[in-house]
């Protein structure tokens, strides 16, 4: 992967969340479930309610390659963008709650076509996690976390710009997928759980989503100088986090 520079990333900031992939129709791609003990079990890391131990590792090593600290703003760890993906993992939107599911599958799909997977963003990022596991320790016999910078960002490259197969998910699909929902978390509200400290609305010199903004508006060609704000951040300056939508599978229609 080359060099990655705020230049760069903040460029890139427009990516598709999903991509289409070259699924065969006639035979999609097995999916696994995911299940209540696989988001909440005793291997959870602390702080996560859907990644399990490994998961967390890759996602953790992975967020800082594609945004790295500089003098301009924190990196997307630091961001706590980690705990944002795993939020929307755990949430309705993982759960594919209003994704269209019931195919076909289309072989030879368009970009205008959009996502042409039979996995709901949970499924595919499991599924994706494992297969990029089986595969180093096949290859490497180690895992993602502990392969050096470098290599790390040769193996991103590489899920990036070929269609390799990771456990029924293509990489490529997978790679846009993680780097859209990096960029989300490293920019959102931290109500959600990533932009912790809001360092990257500071960076951006953006003001937050606060709604009590009354008092400025009539104050033309006055530079904005206050720190940024939460949507959910109260006097005291503490951020609430937003509720979560429980995790639930789409409802069949005639239930």
């Amino acid at each position: 992967m080359a060099t990655v520079t705020r230049r760069v990333f903040l460029k890139a900031s427009g990516a598709a969340a999903l991509t289409p992939a070259a699924v065969d129709a006639a035979q999609p791609a097995r999916v696994e479930p995911v299940s209540g003990a696989a988001r909440s079990g005793a291997d959870a890391p602390p702080g996560y309610l859907f990644f399990n131990a490994p998961e967390a590792a890759f996602a953790e090593a992975a967020v800082v390659r594609l945004i790295p600290p500089d003098e301009l703003g924190p990196s997307a760890l630091e961001a706590a963008v980690p705990t944002y993906i795993d939020r929307q993992l755990h949430g309705a939107w993982g759960a594919g709650e209003r994704f269209y599911r019931s195919g076909p599958w289309i072989a030879t799909a368009v970009a205008t076509q959009g996502y042409q997977l039979p996995y709901t963003p949970a499924e595919l990022f499991r599924t994706a996690m494992r297969g990029i596991r089986d595969d180093l320790q096949q290859t490497r016999q180690t895992s993602f976390d502990q392969l050096g910078g470098d290599d790390q960002d040769i193996y991103l490259t590489q899920l990036q710009t070929t269609s390799r197969d990771l456990a029924g998910v293509p990489s490529n699909v997978f790679f846009e997928s993680l780097l859209a929902i990096t960029i989300e978390g490293y920019f959102c509200d931290p109500a959600y759980g990533g932009n912790q400290g809001m360092g990257a609305w500071r960076m951006i010199g953006f003001p937050g989503a606060y709604a009590a903004y009354y008092d400025l508006v009539d104050q033309y060609g006055v530079a904005f100088t206050a720190a940024p704000r939460s949507l959910t951040q109260d006097r005291a300056g503490h951020v609430h986090p937003l509720p979560l939508a429980p995790a639930a599978p789409p409802k069949k229609k005639g239930s």
